[in-house]
């Protein structure tokens, strides 16, 4: 397997080792594959497998300059006992009529834990394989979960230094007291003022810094990603869409072959890139569906091929999607553009230069596999509302975006195919929304009481990734201008010296 840039020639590749570790290409795209893996298998043999195995196997597809003891030694240490549930990633049963793909049952109770908590692995074995002895530094832009999550996976890690950024006030309670408790040496995190469109914009600039970059080596260090931008953290996201099919089978909810719809909510469109990615590896996928917040801008591109950020940008109660980039639906541009950067290189100046732009129809009827929709956020404190008591089931802000998208789908067509909505975060990290939403009545004092308050009324045990926020110390909040980004960066890098 070899990689080449969403925005460079298919003559300038990097084998899946030195992708994984330099994270965003020095032309500002993505990497992906030069010949999208095609392996045999039979769905009849997922069946049998475990979690683990299912990642081992998905993670060899796409990195065989891994040997198998490298991958089984990273996914056996990444997917242990700091999982609260022996599956990993567990599927209810049906509710309402369709399954939730429990995506929350990682140390900080988000989906972006099942590829943060192996990705340091993934690393540190590229590191081994290129024979590099910098130090990586792992500069990220978050919109909440992502910082936690990577922050988590990579504290301590020898050779490693974590570098994040998120959206001043645009952050849960629960979210930012994470990020300002994880424990780590080798860890730095700051709120910019801004979105985190902003913040985001500014770390592909950083990473584009061909002279900072140079300076970077010449400290014996260089820069990657734990961003979905980074395609080891995209690939081990593949595995939940071939394991929850096995379990569907497994259970006899569906028929080997049948083709199941999965509902992923997502502002930077690489979760539902991962499912897409399984479908294109031959998994029974029906439809994708796209599900936004307020900040529709996949909804409309999907609908139209009209691509245009320029609109209001609102901070929502589901703020992991409050974004109006999305960075990894460029993958998916290169993918219908029949694999033409050039193509890529002009929808990009254009996004650039006027902040939008319009695919061609060949280009959106190839995009047959998505269907979109959002939820405002009067509509998703409704949604939290409706399926707990009517289910008995509490639902995060961000999965029941998806829930109300999936359920004005199937009023308003006649697909009946079985539905798994991928419930991306616990409750518990959302619990002013939630608590509002299903009792009626505002949280008395937000964070850690809100928990509180909200377990009161739920009855459950409180999650452990929660639990231990309680006696955890959080350092001061770090707030600085987008223009200073690139100065903290180097301060933190001298201080580590």
């Amino acid at each position: 397997m070899e990689y080449r840039s969403t925005r460079g020639d298919d003559q300038h590749t990097l084998s899946g080792a030195a992708a994984i570790l330099q994270g965003l290409a020095p032309d500002g795209g993505l990497y992906v594959p030069v010949k999208f893996p095609q392996p045999e298998f039979k769905l009849q043999q997922l069946v049998q497998l475990s979690y683990q195995q299912i990642a081992q196997l998905v993670l060899s597809w796409f990195f065989d300059d891994f040997s198998a003891e490298q991958i089984k030694t990273s996914v056996t240490a990444a997917y242990g006992d700091h999982f609260d549930r022996k599956e990993i990633v567990p599927v209810t049963k049906k509710v309402g009529g369709n399954y939730y793909m429990e995506l929350f049952h990682g140390p900080t109770l988000a989906f972006k834990d099942v590829a943060l908590q192996l990705l340091p692995y993934l690393m540190t074995n590229a590191a081994t394989i290129q024979h590099s002895n910098r130090q990586i530094v792992i500069l990220t832009a978050t919109s909440g979960d992502t910082g936690t999550a990577s922050m988590r996976g990579f504290s301590d890690v020898d050779g490693t230094q974590v570098i994040v950024f998120y959206p001043y006030q645009g952050v849960s309670p629960i979210q930012l007291k994470q990020m300002l408790s994880q424990p780590g040496q080798n860890l730095k995190v700051a709120a910019v003022k801004g979105n985190f469109d902003q913040a985001q914009t500014m770390v592909k600039q950083i990473f584009n810094d061909q002279a900072f970059n140079e300076q970077l080596h010449k400290q014996g260090a260089q820069f990657s990603s734990a961003n979905s931008m980074n395609i080891g953290r995209l690939i081990p996201q593949v595995a939940y869409y071939f394991n929850t099919y096995s379990q569907l089978v497994k259970r006899g909810e569906i028929e080997l072959g049948d083709q199941i719809n999965f509902a992923v909510p997502t502002g930077n469109f690489g979760d539902i890139l991962a499912g897409y990615y399984a479908k294109k590896l031959g998994l029974p996928i029906n439809k994708l569906i796209c599900a936004s917040n307020q900040n529709n801008v996949l909804t409309e591109f999907i609908r139209t091929g009209n691509y245009d950020r320029n609109r209001p940008f609102y901070q929502t109660n589901a703020p992991s999607m409050d974004i109006l980039v999305s960075s990894n639906l460029e993958r998916l541009l290169f993918m219908i553009a029949d694999e033409d950067e050039h193509v890529v290189v002009d929808l990009m100046n254009q996004l650039q230069q006027t902040g939008k732009y319009q695919i061609t129809p060949e280009m959106h009827a190839k995009m047959d596999s998505f269907v979109s929709g959002f939820a405002a956020e009067k509509e998703v404190e409704q949604e939290i509302n409706r399926v707990f008591h009517e289910n008995h089931y509490a639902i995060d802000p961000h999965t029941a975006v998806a829930s109300k998208v999936v359920r004005n789908l199937q009023e308003l067509t006649d697909d009946s195919k079985p539905t798994v909505i991928l419930a991306t975060a616990s409750p518990y990290k959302f619990p002013e929304t939630v608590l509002k939403a299903i009792t009626g009545q505002s949280a008395q004092e937000t964070g850690l009481p809100a928990v509180k308050q909200l377990n009161q009324y739920l009855g459950d045990d409180i999650p452990a990734g929660i639990q231990e926020l309680d006696t955890a110390n959080s350092i001061a909040e770090t707030v600085i201008e987008p223009a200073l980004m690139k100065n903290l960066i180097t301060k933190s890098l001298i201080a580590r010296q």
